[in-house]
Parts: C-alpha cells; sequence; structure tokens
C-alpha cells in the first residue's frame, strides 16, 4: 500500500514537472551567430513644428509675433496710447516696426504689451534678455514683466529701462532677473520721454538657454532629447515641408541668415483642425536649417534634413492645384544647395554662409529625404530628377525616398516597386496604428526584399481604441514592435517616433513623445521606451529563437515578443523580452555559443511596467511610471525568469 502511495505521488509530481516545462516559454539565444550590424542611426528623433513644437516650444523666443509681420500685425499684443504701424523698417523680409509717440496727455501713457505663447513663462532667480532693434534720440522705454491680474500694489514683477541714443537702426539689450516663478506673465513696453521712438523685432529669451546659444533653444526640452542618445534627427517635417499651398511651401534658404530677416512663413497646422484651431500659429524661422544642424550635432545625431519635391500637400490640394513638372528646377537647384550650406568649404556660396553664421566646419551631412507623405505617380514623377542631380553632383549623399502616408494598401504597394525601379536608398514608411496592428507587425520586415532600398521607419506611434493620448499600454506595444525593427537590422536602418513635442495648451495631434507647458516638461512613456531601445542597442543583432521561430507575438507565443543583440564595445549581450499578455509568462533562457568561460554572474535587469495601464507620466508626477535596474547573478549559462503581465524587461550581461 506504501509503495503505490510513493509510486502515485512521484507520478503526480512527474506530470506536474511535465506540465510546468510545457508551459515555459523556451528561448535560444546563439552568441556565436553574430548577424547584422545595428546602424548608428537605428533609433532617433522627429521633428516637426505641430502642437507649437517650434514657436512657443524649442525654440526659446518668449515673444509671439515679435516682428510685427502677423498678416493681423498686432497678433500677440496690445497696444495702448500713440502707436503707429510702419512698413519701412530695416529688414528686407521684415519691413513693418512700432513707433511709439506721445500721448498728447500727461496721464495718458503710450506702449504694447506681448502675450507671449499661452503666456510668458519665467522661474525665480533666472535671466531674461530682452532686446529690441530701436531708433530715436535720447529717448527712455521701460520694459517690465507683469503679471495683469497680481493682487500686489503694482503688476511688474521685475522692470528696467533702456535709453534709445541713436538716430540709427541699433540694438540693444537689457537683462532682467525674474523675482518670481510666474507661468502667465506678459511683457509690457512703455515709453517714458518725450519725442518718437520706433522699435522692431521685440525679443526676449532665457538668458540660460542650451548650451548658452543667443538664438537658442530651450534647455530642458533639448536636454530630454540629448538623453535619448538619437542616433539620428529627422527635420524640420513632416507635413509642414509641403505648406498648405504654393506660397507657403517650407523654404530652407529662407531660414538661414540674420535671424531679424528671416520671413514669416504660415504654419501648415494653423488651420487644418477645426476642433483644435490656433489661427494665430505661425513660423518666425528664428529655429532654422543653421539651428536644426547646430542641434544634431549637440545631441550626437545624424541630421536628416526633408525638403519639399516638388509637390504641395496633397491632401489639401488637388492634383491640377500641383506645381508643374516644367517648374520643378529651382526646387533640385535646393536640394543642391542646402548639401552645399552643409558640407561645402568656406569658399563655396552656401558654405560661406554657414561660416558666416558661426560655424566654419561642414556638418558632415550624409543623408537627405526627398518628399514626406506623397503618393500617386507624380511622387516618383519627381524624385527621379532629384536622385539624378544629387548622385551627379554627390554620389556619396544617401537619398531618403517615401512609401506614402499608408503602412500598407494601394499607394504603399505602388510606391515601394517604384523607389527600388530608382534605387532609392531609404524608403520612408508611416504608421499611426491601433494596438491589432502592432500585436501583429512582430514580423513585418522578416521577409522584405534584402536587395533593396532600406527602411527608415519614419513616423509611429500606437493609438488606442478610443484612447488616442498617452498610456502605457500603448508604448509596451510599441516596445514590442520595436523588437521586429531590431532583429531585421539588416533591412531596417532608422526608426523615429512621432510627433514628438505638444504644448498642454496647444496641441493638435496626440499622442506625443514629450509634453511641456510654459515652465515644465514631462516624458511619457513611450519617451521611456525609444530610450531604452536607443541606449540598449548594441552594435550586431544575434538570434533568439523560441521552437526555432522569431518571437513576434506569433500564435503558441502567449503574447510574447523578444530580440537580442550582442555590444561589441561595451562587451555584452542584451536581451528584450516584452510580455504583451494578461498573465505573467515563464521564460527559460539559454545562451548558447558565447564560450566556456562565460557565466551569468554578472548581470543587469531593466524592468519597465505598472499595473495603471491607461496612465502616463504627467506634469504634476512626471515620474509616476519609470524603468527600474537592478542587478543580477545567475549561474551557468541559462537562467529562468517570470516575465510579469504587461512588461517590458531588459537583460544584460558581461560577455
Amino acid at each position: 500500500m506504501k509503495l503505490r502511495k510513493k509510486l502515485f505521488s512521484s507520478l503526480a509530481v512527474a506530470a506536474c514537472l511535465s506540465l510546468n516545462a510545457q508551459n515555459t516559454n523556451n528561448f535560444v539565444v546563439q552568441a556565436n551567430k553574430v548577424g547584422a550590424e545595428i546602424q548608428p542611426t537605428m533609433y532617433g528623433l522627429f521633428f516637426e513644428d505641430i502642437n507649437f513644437g517650434a514657436d512657443g516650444g524649442l525654440y526659446a523666443e518668449l515673444v509671439k509675433n515679435r516682428s510685427f509681420e502677423f498678416p493681423q500685425n498686432f497678433m500677440g499684443w496690445n497696444i495702448f496710447g500713440n502707436v503707429k504701424l510702419m512698413d519701412d523698417g530695416p529688414f528686407k523680409n521684415n519691413p513693418h516696426y512700432v513707433r511709439l509717440g506721445n500721448s498728447g496727455h500727461r496721464e495718458k501713457h503710450t506702449g504694447v504689451e506681448n502675450e507671449g505663447f499661452f503666456g510668458i513663462g519665467i522661474k525665480q532667480g533666472e535671466k531674461y534678455r530682452f532686446t529690441v532693434w530701436a531708433r530715436g534720440e535720447n529717448q527712455k522705454i521701460g520694459v517690465e514683466l507683469i503679471k495683469n491680474n497680481f493682487s500686489e500694489n503694482h503688476q511688474a514683477l521685475v522692470k528696467g529701462s533702456l535709453n534709445i541714443d541713436s538716430k540709427e537702426w541699433k540694438k540693444y539689450e537689457l537683462v532682467l532677473e525674474a523675482p518670481v516663478t510666474e507661468a502667465k506673465s506678459h511683457l509690457r513696453i512703455f515709453l517714458e520721454s518725450k519725442g518718437d521712438v520706433d522699435l522692431e523685432h521685440i525679443s526676449l529669451f532665457p538668458v540660460e538657454t542650451w548650451k548658452g546659444h543667443e538664438n537658442g533653444l530651450r534647455k530642458d526640452l533639448v536636454q530630454a532629447l540629448y538623453d535619448i542618445h538619437p542616433g539620428v534627427f529627422r527635420f524640420p517635417g513632416g507635413c509642414i515641408v509641403e505648406g498648405t499651398d504654393a506660397e507657403t511651401v517650407y523654404n530652407w534658404k529662407k531660414t538661414v541668415g540674420p535671424v531679424e530677416d528671416r520671413p514669416l512663413n504660415e504654419n501648415r497646422w494653423h488651420y487644418t483642425f477645426k476642433y483644435r484651431f490656433f489661427p494665430d500659429y505661425f513660423q518666425t524661422c528664428g529655429l532654422g536649417f543653421y539651428e536644426y544642424f547646430l542641434l544634431s550635432e549637440e545631441i550626437g545625431a545624424e541630421p536628416l534634413p526633408i525638403l519639399n519635391c516638388g509637390l504641395i500637400c496633397q491632401y489639401q490640394n488637388d492634383p491640377e492645384s500641383q506645381i508643374k513638372m516644367e517648374d520643378l528646377d529651382p526646387f533640385i537647384q535646393d536640394a543642391l544647395d542646402l548639401i552645399e550650406f552643409a558640407n561645402g568649404n568656406v569658399n563655396t556660396k552656401w558654405g560661406k554662409l554657414r561660416a558666416d553664421m558661426g560655424h566654419p566646419a561642414p556638418f558632415n551631412l550624409k543623408f537627405v529625404g526627398i518628399g514626406n507623405e506623397q503618393w500617386g505617380s507624380m511622387y516618383p514623377e519627381r524624385l527621379k530628377p532629384f536622385l539624378a542631380a544629387i548622385n551627379k553632383k554627390y554620389p556619396n549623399i544617401k537619398v531618403v525616398g517615401s512609401s506614402g502616408p499608408q503602412s500598407e494598401g494601394k499607394d504603399f504597394d505602388y510606391l515601394w516597386p517604384e523607389m527600388k525601379k530608382l534605387k532609392a536608398d531609404l524608403v520612408d514608411e508611416h504608421f499611426y496604428r491601433p494596438e491589432s496592428w502592432f500585436l501583429a507587425q512582430g514580423n513585418r520586415y522578416d521577409n522584405y526584399d534584402r536587395k533593396g532600398p532600406k527602411v527608415f521607419a519614419g513616423e509611429y506611434a500606437c493609438h488606442g481604441k478610443d484612447k488616442k493620448y498617452n498610456h502605457f499600454n500603448a508604448s509596451l506595444l510599441e516596445a514590442a514592435f520595436m523588437t521586429g525593427l531590431e532583429r531585421n537590422a539588416d533591412i531596417v536602418h532608422m526608426a523615429t517616433y512621432a510627433p514628438l513635442f505638444a504644448h498642454v495648451e496647444g496641441w493638435q495631434w496626440r499622442p506625443d513623445l514629450i509634453w511641456f507647458d510654459n515652465l515644465n516638461s514631462v516624458r511619457t512613456c513611450s519617451y521611456y521606451v525609444q530610450q531604452l531601445y536607443s541606449t540598449n542597442k548594441g552594435t550586431n543583432v544575434i538570434p533568439l529563437t523560441m521552437n526555432k521561430k522569431s518571437v513576434s507575438g506569433q500564435p503558441g507565443q502567449n503574447g510574447l515578443f523578444a530580440s537580442a543583440v550582442v555590444d561589441k564595445v561595451k562587451s555584452e549581450y542584451i536581451i528584450k523580452v516584452i510580455n504583451t499578455s494578461d498573465t505573467a509568462q515563464p521564460v527559460s533562457i539559454n545562451i548558447e555559443g558565447a564560450g566556456k568561460k562565460f557565466n551569468l554572474s554578472n548581470g543587469e535587469m531593466i524592468t519597465y511596467s505598472t499595473t495603471e495601464l491607461n496612465s502616463d507620466n504627467t506634469l504634476e508626477n512626471p515620474s509616476l511610471i519609470l524603468p527600474k535596474t537592478e542587478k543580477i547573478s545567475k549561474e551557468g549559462k541559462s537562467f529562468d525568469a517570470e516575465i510579469a503581465p504587461k512588461t517590458f524587461v531588459i537583460y544584460k550581461f558581461k560577455k
């Protein structure tokens, strides 16, 4: 009887062990099969001036309509007293300025007040540089940062004055230190003497911009870009490159040279959405192509400028409204001139301009994109002469073409063969798609033609069903999708989430990678996914399989996605695992071919998860959901783990 009980007990344990073994997801990492090189450009950033991403955002200018060039010349300004708009100013492309004159009464006052971008944010103890081009004859102006609804005796939070002592146009400067923190201050200027004074290009910047540049960028926002360690930086868009009509096509040549003389351009997004309507959204181009190249250099990313291909936005214009083929030459010349601006020596026309702006050394441009989300036969027809001209004059420059606005379908299927035929170097694919799409795309690039153009996953973000906002679950599915990018690094050479920035009061499109207000910024869950991939990308792919199949959310894989890389520089193996299911998944990872001396004793585990799947970091709580890092130590060359539901885990082991 006792023997039968022991036998039954042994059989039960064996059955239980067998069941657990069947339920365990067994991964095999073949460390000795070093595969495709992961490009330095693999993970990067895409910037577009949407959601007040440039003026009012990354570009640190605090004054709206600083040169009175908006179509409604006083948009953003309140005027009082004797103020006249003039149009014969010192700058050809920005001729308007204001003349402040005597009010005609001792108790009346003349001046102007600027509302900024949803207010002017200032921080206690920080300094702000006010500059103005002015002319007069010993006039005095008072300059104040004010709070209109201040309950104290004075609206002015801080004030100073300038003496305008020249009849010729001259630049004046005043530095003000903020005594308090205020998100919604205004800039107010009084005429404080007799006689007329003329004011043009009225500007206010934080002294503390990124790296202290005077025509600079907002420090916290650039720091967030730098901390991703991006490999590529695509700019300036996006749809804004195309323009709303022929008059508003983005022209890089209008964004370089003296900032005071860069002409205003209408933003492609200001009239687009009636439900998020911003008719005061324009581009001063203070953040122009020189600044974009400089930013790329300073954050360590390859610059990828996108140029108009000779088509205005196809969503907003009928085919018969498009720019004709016979009018394409200036667009092609613009592309050639841009390459000269970036790389030409100081004796060339455009290389000299770059040097005059402060950068004699070339920017070492390697890539240029022609067109954005164009579709139909009109696009390859126009791309062909661009490729011919660029390849002839600059054969080392790689040209990025487009597969249109969709991730599949008629236009996509038409354009990919056309890009191959034209021998584009890379093809830009875009996907703003729901959860189901991201879960189904684990093997998207496994069967792409390895002999054709490389892939640039140029704009992507998971848009949750009825949850078109940033939340953790969307970022988790982006992480799952990215395992397929990484496994196919031989064909996928670039990938960038989009859009990048959004002002909490000025957004038109969401989700977005980084949100901000006038004083603070927050890095979303999607941001941390991008950062985790970029800072753990390794140098080469190594195979990771389950039952000899890639771990890509396939049937029977229990919602798991995984990839593995080796970093030859840091001498480590990096394994990424994403559990998209609602249940914990036991995983056994066996590392084969790592050598006799290899063991798992010196490891690190990064875990990114939350039980609040619909939540994200916020301005009020920017650290709500953060990756957590801990040291781990395992014996031998394999280890068992349990991946919690809805969790992204990275394992790192020294070779």
